[in-house]
């Protein structure tokens, strides 16, 4: 089956969703009001609480929802064939995860820019709002140290990635500084013309990076990249929202949007197949990637792409405090969950044009896959494709190797792409690694506030969101908890429960 018709299909759908469903819902359930004064505007600090542009905040709340999920997740789900996950990525993102989206924020908005467990505190009992506070923690945690590790793994001995990456902090701090102080109201389109220009160079120089003098200055471990990160992590939670993070998110926006949109020209003119069947005899149980059957597993797995729990924590925390007018809510709660959607069903896409062998055979250890799964799914391209890439890819697990094999062939399917296969399977790794990255500094800085209001319950100037030593001092007990379990690995341990939990 021809991909072309069920990709237009689908963003048929969507569109169709954002046009009206999300019109209903925000106007007449919610009943949402341009003429509200927001709290960005009553409660203004100049560092969390600030007034930004629509397509600026747009950007950041994308940037921050986004992380592996929607990349990830799809790919693994591919086992159980095409049509599950292309039916809850496409159904659930419209009906479900941006209306969650949605809501939340609009929630927050109408109540300060106040966490979700600080509104459950108050809307339903201190003791519920305790609850929620400490299992939003545990969650997060896990969250940001699966992400981070994720991250780790991909920059580990590769400086291309972690200069072009790098890159974005020095353009981010720039166009913070251009955009919000020396032109505000006028520098938007400005500062974005530099930052993409400049993101642009760092990903065409970024690949001469390897093999020159610059090249070991940005190779490191994996024990040294878990410090920057958590450096970083620390930096955007705690600097002014406008000076890092807000124009970071903004600028990586624009890379993980071209690329999504990108592939999505690339099918309209490669038109690939399906080859993964609609449905496989795992949708019972006992595959060799996800062990439960489709219910409700494919709905765990894929998890972010369709709804998310983590979503709501974006919504009730650095969002709600930059919205500008409540008529912004709409296009950026609801809008940015269609967006993620959008990523979710070309990863899908790109695992499911694999041949069912090489998927099958890259996403299970080579012991498994030929005991248990080779007699039904052979090899068909797998040795020709680790050829073009540069790298064996047969038993690279976890789904982040299969997908960048998955788009790398799409993108080379292009008239006069062929011989760039490697070149966009290692473009491919780095821009999962950036996808990933936006989530955590967002995520860390949501916790600080989270862990500020909890402890703020038992010493009240703690709560303060101006106060330096105590964002400081949170941010830190947040990036020392998440550094650990990646620094020792343990995180392995403990990461399955973050699917059942985020979808709780």
């Amino acid at each position: 089956m021809n991909t072309f018709p069920v990709i237009l299909l689908a963003l048929g759908i969507l569109a169709i969703g954002y046009r009206y469903y999300s019109k209903f819902i925000a106007m007449s359930v919610l009943g949402v009001d341009e003429t509200r004064t927001t709290p960005a505007h009553t409660q203004y600090d100049g560092q969390n609480y600030y007034p930004m542009g629509k397509w600026v905040l747009f950007g950041h709340h994308f940037a921050g929802i986004a992380g592996s999920g929607p990349l990830i997740g799809p790919t693994l789900a591919a086992q159980f064939g095409f049509l599950p996950g292309l039916l809850w990525l496409v159904l659930g993102v419209v009906m479900a995860g941006a209306v969650q989206d949605l809501v939340i924020l609009f929630a927050s908005v109408r109540r300060g820019g106040k966490s979700l467990a600080e509104i459950a505190r108050k809307e339903i009992s201190g003791f519920s709002g305790v609850t929620a506070a400490l299992a939003i923690l545990f969650v997060v945690t896990i969250a940001e140290a699966g992400l981070g590790l994720a991250v780790v793994n991909a920059l580990a001995e590769s400086s291309w990635g972690t200069f072009t990456i790098g890159m974005t902090i020095p353009l981010a701090l720039i166009m913070g500084v251009w955009m919000f102080k020396l032109r505000p109201g006028k520098g938007i389109r400005e500062g974005t013309v530099f930052g993409v220009l400049g993101l642009l160079a760092a990903v065409i120089f970024g690949k001469l990076i390897p093999g020159s003098f610059l090249g070991p200055y940005f190779t490191f471990t994996k024990h040294q990249l878990t410090v920057l990160l958590g450096v970083y992590a620390i930096a955007a939670s705690v600097l002014p929202v406008w000076l890092l993070l807000a124009p970071r998110d903004y600028l990586s926006t624009f890379m993980k949007i071209a690329t999504i949109m990108a592939l999505v020209v690339g099918v309209f003119i490669v038109h690939p197949d399906f080859k993964m069947p609609a449905l496989t005899e795992y949708i019972a149980g006992g595959g060799p990637i996800v062990p439960g059957p489709v219910f409700p597993f494919a709905f765990i797995t894929i998890a972010c792409g369709a709804i998310s729990g983590f979503h709501s924590l974006i919504a009730s925390g650095t969002t709600p405090k930059m919205i500008s007018s409540e008529g912004h809510i709409r296009t950026i709660g609801y809008g940015a969950m269609l967006m993620e959607g959008v990523v979710g069903i070309m990863a899908l896409v790109a695992a499911t044009s694999m041949f069912p062998g090489d998927y099958f055979a890259i996403n299970t250890p080579v012991a498994q896959y030929q005991a248990k799964i080779e007699a039904r799914y052979p090899i068909v391209n797998l040795p020709n494709l680790s050829a073009d890439v540069g790298e064996n890819v047969q038993g690279r697990t976890g789904g982040a190797v299969s997908l960048a094999v998955g788009m790398a062939q799409i993108f080379t399917g292009i008239p006069g792409m062929r011989s760039l296969m490697s070149y966009w399977y290692h473009f491919a790794i780095m821009f999962e690694a950036l996808f990933i990255l936006t989530t955590i500094d967002a995520g860390t800085r949501v916790t600080r506030f989270i862990l500020q209001e909890f402890i703020g319950k038992f010493y009240p100037p703690f709560a303060r969101p101006d106060w330096l030593l105590a964002s400081v001092s949170s941010s830190l007990l947040i990036v020392l908890a998440w550094g650990y379990f990646i620094w020792t690995g343990s995180i392995s341990t403990i990461w399955p429960m973050f699917g059942i939990a985020n979808q709780l």
